[in-house]
């Protein structure tokens, strides 16, 4: 087992270990004296691990419900985060119990949304069971839904009390949700870690269960001091939306349903390091991105993608910052004017 303290304004630990979601319950009683829980999660993996779960979470006393709701990111959003809190009331939750997130990034962005703001602010576990869950979204407090003018416009920062990592779920994964996080990962190398890149570089989609609990301990230890250098992200954390920008904005293009996150965070690095990089490093990026199957281009017209962006929560006072890798392992910030960026983009 290996665990990673995370020192923001709340410390928690991140514990990595493969089979930990059977002793989860374990776990999680050494955390919190509370003895009644709801469990969140989407009806895919609901089918695959509610029950490992509500088993060991017995096996410690703990008495726990399941809300389940549709897979996607269309489903992060304020209807579903209403019948959350209806299901809360219903069980008759207090600010003595917890929530559980037990899914990949969406539930673990709605659960801990509903954790901030339900009953002005209860406990809750991240559970994370995709890749792009673990090395990212579970990690660091940030926690939101999407609205109709934007993704994550509605959110709130909310430390988790425990974040469990059980590498073995991964071996569950549809193809596309491993490509999916492989992009986060590789956003992790391009901003911080030369090495990083190096590995994903030396493997591919069929090789890279060798070292991934490896690369998972990596990224989430990259992201810890990200965070705790910058907990509310007014600085550096902003390193972490390499690619997000425009990402976001592919995402939204394509009504987030055919189009993962990871995918467009996988174009947008593309685009913004073809525009402000040396060939060699675009090429690199590329040819990295390709061998986990994720793409390096959009369909999306550019003039179609620019409004997104300045909708985005990136975006202040008029003006929009968006990060460029010049070197691997290397991350910059740059702000310029909404017109400015626009210019950019389209040359």
């Amino acid at each position: 087992m290996k665990s990673i303290r995370v020192g923001t304004s709340r410390p928690y630990n991140i514990i990595i270990e493969r089979g930990s979601l059977s002793r989860s319950g374990e776990l999680i009683s050494a955390v919190t004296k509370s003895k009644k829980a709801v469990i969140v999660t989407d009806d895919n993996v609901d089918r695959l691990y509610s029950r490992t779960l509500l088993d060991s979470l017995e096996k410690s006393g703990i008495q726990a419900d399941v809300f389940v709701f549709p897979h996607g990111e269309q489903s992060k959003d304020l209807r579903v985060l209403g019948e959350i809190f209806d299901f809360l009331c219903e069980k008759r939750i207090t600010r003595s119990d917890f929530l559980i997130a037990l899914g990949g990034g969406v539930v673990g962005d709605i659960t801990g949304f509903a954790a901030a703001s339900f009953l002005r602010g209860i406990d809750f576990v991240q559970i994370p069971t995709t890749l792009l869950a673990q090395v990212d979204s579970s990690v660091g407090g940030k926690t939101a839904v999407d609205i109709p003018g934007g993704k994550n416009l509605v959110g709130a920062f909310k430390q988790p009390a425990l974040v469990i990592c059980d590498s073995d779920t991964l071996k569950t994964l549809p193809r596309p949700e491993l490509s999916c996080g492989m992009a986060e990962v590789i956003k992790y190398g391009m901003i911080r870690d030369e090495k990083l890149f190096g590995i994903c570089e030396s493997h591919n989609i069929d090789s890279i269960d060798q070292v991934m609990d490896d690369i998972v301990y990596t990224c989430i230890d990259i992201k810890r001091q990200v965070v705790e250098n910058d907990e509310f992200d007014r600085g550096e954390r902003m390193t972490l939306n390499f690619g997000h920008t425009l990402g976001h904005a592919i995402e939204s293009w394509h009504h987030y349903t055919d189009y993962t996150h990871g995918m467009g965070v996988a174009v947008g690095m593309c685009l913004i390091t073809e525009r402000f990089c040396e060939r060699e490093i675009t090429e690199r990026l590329k040819k990295c991105l390709a061998a986990y199957e994720l793409p390096v281009s959009t369909e999306a017209p550019m003039d179609e993608l620019l409004p997104f962006c300045s909708t985005d929560k990136k975006c202040a006072s008029g003006g929009i910052s968006f990060i460029v890798c010049e070197k691997i392992g290397c991350a910059e910030i740059r702000k310029v004017t909404v017109g400015e960026f626009n210019r950019l983009m389209e040359r």
